[in-house]
């Protein structure tokens, strides 16, 4: 297929992008600059220069093209609401060249974007075999710049890795390369209206995450009251506090997604990866 992709230079949309290529596909790119678009040609992959606001540029490229795998995201976190209602354009725009094609069309699920998610569900009424990718909180690997590489830094600054209460409550996560052929196989072969969780680790403990970095750092492990989690971590204490794996039934919906598309995580889990220590270079 010849493949469209938003966020195509981005942490998971680069791997996405050299995933399928591997795999026979063509892709042209979602690019806002020259310098990003250096790293896609060297890729293989065509360059559309644009963003999400150009609603022509993106229904065209998605017309032209055999399936979408929408990644981009505005992740401003101070005009967070904005970001979701862009979002919703963009996915509409694509949504309205894709329909009656039966053409392909993933996009990835955000905190709070129930309004954009039953936008593309019902998408898949009106012709389009659209899927929704939901990933682990946690998306590791080379170049993660997430909430792990976060709590390093606190614990870098502050002397000492943090972990709420008795540490048990557990967050799923997925390598970047796993990530990407689960979106690969939804593209290809994802049945309409699916909705998919890339879970590689469908729960690992915070009290193990904050093991792992204090001894990476020769600092030690220490439990803080859930009243401190703020302070301490700013507003990744919100998160940080969560029991992801139980709040949302990841090991089922993981084990679902596996079973659907015969997707299985081959690399290295979320601790094994810390354990390697480029987090910590």
């Amino acid at each position: 297929m010849h493949v469209f992709v938003t966020g195509a230079t981005g942490y998971v949309g680069s791997a996405v992008v050299q995933e399928l290529i591997d795999a026979g596909h063509t892709v042209s790119g979602l690019c806002r600059s020259e310098e990003k678009a250096a790293g896609l040609k060297a890729a293989g992959a065509e360059v559309l220069f644009g963003n999400l606001d150009d609603l022509d540029t993106l229904g065209s490229a998605a017309a032209a093209a055999d399936g979408v795998i929408h990644l981009a995201f505005t992740n401003d976190f101070s005009d967070f609401e904005g970001a979701l209602a862009l979002d919703l354009r963009a996915v509409k725009a694509m949504g309205a060249a894709l329909e009656g094609t039966g053409k392909p069309f993933i996009t990835t699920a955000h905190a709070n974007g129930h309004t954009v998610d039953l936008a593309v569900l019902a998408m898949a009424e009106r012709g389009i075999r659209t899927s929704i990718v939901s990933l682990a909180p946690s998306v590791h690997g080379e170049g993660d710049k997430g909430f792990v590489p976060m709590m390093i830094k606190i614990a870098r600054a502050k002397g000492f890795a943090a972990y709420i209460g008795d540490g048990t409550n557990h967050w799923p996560a997925i390598h970047r390369l796993d990530a990407a052929v689960l979106y690969r196989l939804a593209l290809e072969i994802a049945p309409a209206g699916s909705r998919l969780l890339g879970a590689g680790d469908e729960g690992i403990s915070l009290q193990e995450i904050a093991a792992v970095i204090g001894r990476q750092l020769n600092v030690p492990a220490i439990s803080i009251t859930p009243e401190k989690a703020i302070a301490h971590f700013g507003f990744l204490g919100r998160i940080a506090a969560l029991d992801i794996t139980s709040l949302y039934n990841t090991t089922q919906a993981s084990l679902a997604t596996r079973e659907l598309l015969g997707w299985i995580p081959m690399q290295n889990g979320l601790i094994a990866d810390l354990e390697k220590g480029h987090y910590f270079a």
